[in-house]
């Protein structure tokens, strides 16, 4: 089941900024930086010290709410990267870089990946000129993800943000067009995560 309730409280308990609202965690109203403790618990209390078990679930937890999915479709990329040529951790982490939502978010469409998965599912883009819906769609290289005519006016503030588009991705924003140009290698993807310790975690 997703995760329905407050994206900052995900945040507090990893202990780290996850970037679940987009530029805001960058602001002063970021509740990493408000409040230093764990939900739930008091201001002057010390966390007790996490088992190894814990540490290896804490950092898959990281990733499903990094990305905003279920327990069930994480396993199932999991076990799709388990089969695929590669070093498991890093192959799975590329699947979840090329769902459609993520690049839609990484493209500058929108300012969250909650945001895109939402832009995604109203039917808002085409990919290689077919409406494409599904969230959890993944993109291969070449692909091509542009915007319906009619969504255009909706989208247009959001590319004016400016942000950084990464390495393995182009974008032109006069025409509204990104192309994934490859799958991201390990150092493209810009995230804290120790994906080693989610295959230690699955493979026990």
């Amino acid at each position: 089941m997703r995760y329905s309730g407050a994206m900052c409280r995900l945040c507090r308990r990893a202990g780290k900024k996850l970037f679940l609202k987009g530029t805001r965690c960058d602001t002063d109203k970021c509740a990493v930086d408000k409040r230093e403790t764990l939900p739930g618990m008091p201001p002057k209390r010390r966390p007790k010290r996490a088992s190894g078990y814990a540490i290896h679930l804490r950092e898959k937890q990281k990733a499903k709410q990094i990305y905003g999915i279920s327990e069930t479709q994480f396993r199932r990329y999991f076990e799709l990267a388990a089969h695929k040529k590669g070093v498991t951790g890093e192959v799975l982490l590329q699947l979840l870089e090329s769902r459609l939502d993520n690049v839609v978010y990484k493209l500058g469409f929108a300012m969250s990946r909650r945001a895109a998965r939402q832009l995604v599912t109203h039917g808002h883009f085409l990919v290689n000129a077919r409406k494409t819906n599904i969230p959890s769609y993944l993109l291969k290289p070449g692909d091509k993800i542009t915007i319906c005519d009619k969504s255009k006016k909706l989208i247009e503030d959001n590319l004016k943000s400016d942000l950084p588009v990464p390495d393995w991705l182009s974008l032109d924003r006069s025409t509204f067009e990104g192309v994934t140009k490859h799958l991201p290698k390990r150092e493209e993807i810009q995230l804290d995560i120790k994906e080693e310790l989610i295959v230690e975690l699955y493979s026990k």
